[in-house]
């Protein structure tokens, strides 16, 4: 028997936009028990008005199964019936997609071409292989630079802009997609307000990268479901993009600790024993079975990710930024309209510093941040009122040209720029003798003063 032709009417609650039915499957015929309901397999729910709601299999307990509806539950009476359509969710995969707008269910947004006949392909599969991935060796240049001179980011590479809410995470988001040099860029917004959307469509558009770019968006006014598939449509795309065609990848995601407040709705309708901060149990596996999915292919492209989590309260030990650590290899922290340089963290820098970039690359991040951490010193002193030397008075110029010239977010630069500007900046500031650089360096790029 077809398993679209089976159906379950035997509702028996209806909590949230979750909804559960009993699945008599002592009572099922050897052919109808072989299309019995399975996890993460959709389903159809339709009620008296014949209009059919889509929703995913989220767990099954003995003969009651629990869905997830897509579009919400509101209006949905106990006389609905559930039919379940074989496979799971599946999203549209195709060259056509690029410069399309979709949203969390999958759906073209922007009125575009109909895709309906393009290829599906199965969202939310497993990790990658091991010995599919090799390891992290290429730079992706983003042009921002506290990113490329003191963190770099590096194919491969999974790493959350740690962040407040109120600042502009959201306007960096979109610079580092427009500037970084990738092949392919693959949003996913999750629970963002209109103008948010608007400003990352416009964004992309006004700098003519609109042709790369594929967009999955929920809307904090979307059902919180949705919310949760969001990042496996970005991420199924970005893998097949990276594997099939050899795109190198890069996967902008805001705000995953919206996703994790989803997981903890649906968690609290399903009567899930809560954890810390009323979060599911397993919040770490949910959030790395995302992360894992950045990978350096082997013979093929990369996937790398990059995204948004803030932190209520500034709160790095929020169950969200504190469980997004341990699986991240790093983190940029944005506070007061800066990168930070003493919070952020690229773990993957040192496979591209000094062999994909400049040689005065290594020294010149290490000097910039010792004598950058030498001024904030500086600046105390002279908040406590105390005589400073001549160094004190050379180290608070440095830490002004340093924060003016390079943590501005709004600051766009090539590195090897940067790396030129570090050499002028701290020139301006001391002598050769005091950056203790290697002499063949400071012999190589220390500026020549000029003749008055």
């Amino acid at each position: 028997m077809p398993k679209s032709l089976l159906s379950y009417a035997q509702i028996l609650e209806i909590v949230g936009d979750i909804l559960k039915v009993r699945v008599p499957h002592a009572a099922l015929a050897a052919a109808a028990r072989a299309s019995a309901p399975r996890l993460g397999d959709l389903a159809t729910v339709t009620d008296r008005d014949r209009r059919p709601r889509l929703a995913q299999i989220i767990q099954i307990t003995g003969d009651d199964v629990a869905l997830q509806v897509f579009s919400g539950t509101k209006g949905l009476s106990t006389a609905a019936a559930v039919r379940c359509l074989g496979h799971p969710v599946e999203v549209t995969y195709s060259a056509n997609i690029l410069g399309r707008v979709f949203n969390g269910a999958g759906r073209p947004l922007d009125g575009g071409p109909d895709l309906s006949d393009d290829p599906r392909i199965a969202v939310a599969g497993p990790a990658v292989n091991p010995m599919r991935r090799v390891l992290a060796s290429r730079m992706v240049r983003t042009d921002v630079p506290m990113i490329d001179l003191f963190n770099t980011l590096v194919e491969s590479q999974k790493i959350p802009i740690f962040s407040v809410a109120g600042e502009p995470y959201n306007r960096f988001l979109a610079r580092i997609g427009i500037q970084a040099d990738a092949d392919v860029v693959v949003f996913g917004g999750l629970g963002l307000i209109f103008d948010d959307v608007h400003l990352f469509r416009q964004a992309f558009e006004d700098a003519g990268v609109f042709a790369r770019t594929v967009m999955f968006v929920n809307q904090a006014s979307d059902p919180v479901v949705e919310r949760l598939l969001v990042p496996d449509l970005a991420l199924a795309v970005a893998e097949r993009f990276a594997v099939e065609e050899g795109k190198r990848v890069l996967v902008l995601l805001t705000d995953m600790t919206a996703f994790a407040d989803a997981l903890k709705e649906v968690g609290i309708a399903m009567e899930h024993v809560p954890s810390n901060r009323g979060y599911t149990g397993d919040l770490y596996s949910q959030l790395a079975r995302r992360y894992e999915k950045a990978c350096d292919f082997a013979q093929a492209g990369s996937v790398t990710i990059l995204s948004v989590t803030t932190m209520p309260g500034d709160d790095v030990t929020h169950p969200v930024p504190d469980n997004t650590g341990y699986i991240t290899e790093g983190q940029f922290y944005l506070h007061d309209g800066m990168i930070d340089p003493f919070g952020s963290l690229s773990r993957l820098k040192q496979h591209v510093i000094g062999r994909e970039t400049r040689d005065d690359h290594s020294q010149i991040m290490n000097t910039m941040i010792r004598f950058y951490a030498g001024a904030r010193d500086a600046e105390q002193k002279k908040a406590m009122a105390f005589e400073l030397s001549d160094l004190d008075h050379r180290l608070l110029k440095f830490g002004g040209l340093f924060r003016k010239r390079f943590m501005d977010i709004n600051i766009a630069m090539p590195l090897e720029a940067a790396l030129d500007l570090s050499w002028q900046t701290l020139a301006a500031c001391f002598s050769p003798g005091e950056l203790l650089i290697k002499q063949a360096l400071v012999d190589k790029y220390y500026p020549i003063p000029t003749s008055k």
